[in-house]
Order: C-alpha cells, then structure tokens, then sequence
C-alpha cells in the first residue's frame, strides 16, 4: 500500500480513550474523508518505522503529499484538512479503540493536552 494513495492521514494513539475521542472528533468534522490509522495498528508500526522514527508515540499525527506533521505543527494543517477535504479518499483504514491506560482522569485530560502544546516535529517527506 502506497502512502500517497491514502493522504490525508491523521495517526493517533488508539490505545488512549482521549486520543480515540479526538480522532473521532476529527472523522465528524471531514465526515470520515481522512484515513485513520491508529499508532498500534499494523500499519502504524510500519509508519513509525519508515517515515515518523523514535518520537512518534508522543503524538498525533497528520501526514499530507509532502510532509508529515507531528503535535502543535499538525493543528493548522488539520484545520486546513477539515475545511477543504473532499470525498477523494475512499480507501479506509479502520481501527478499533483498545484502551489500556488510566487516560480517563482529570491528571491524564491535563497532561495529553499539554503534551498537543509542547510537543512539535516536522518531516519532510521525499
């Protein structure tokens, strides 16, 4: 499977139930016109692997046609994403929540919040 075939991307931690709120928030918004792949996934791993690297796990990502977006450095481009995505991509990537983390308290709420702020990565892709 070729990347450029399921752009946009948004990948997301989906062993968290905060991330997996997120993502759905985010597959409302484009009205399921972004693919979804979760960080655990089969496919998640192998973009970890080729492309995102070690910090990855840290945060969400959207990756486009030239660059992948990691953290704060995604929030623009996926306000851009959820305003002009059309229904071009039709090949889904479904993935189901797994959440095995205390990620449903006040503490967790607050510090994946702070980590959307703090962390930022930008890769370009050739």
């Amino acid at each position: 499977m070729h990347i450029k075939e399921k752009v946009p991307i948004i990948v997301y931690d989906n062993q968290c139930y905060l991330c997996v709120k997120f993502a759905k928030m985010i597959e409302f918004l484009t009205r399921g016109n972004l693919t979804m792949i979760g960080h655990y996934s089969e496919f998640g791993l192998k973009l970890r692997q080729t492309m995102l690297g070690e910090s990855a796990l840290e945060m969400f990502w959207l990756i486009d046609e030239k660059t992948a977006y990691g953290g704060r450095a995604a929030l623009l481009p996926l306000l851009r994403a959820i305003i002009t995505t059309n229904g071009r991509n039709s090949n889904k990537i479904k993935m189901g929540e797994n959440c095995e983390q205390e990620c449903k308290t006040v503490k967790a709420v607050f510090i994946r919040s702070a980590s959307l702020f703090s962390t930022s990565k930008k890769i370009e892709l050739q």
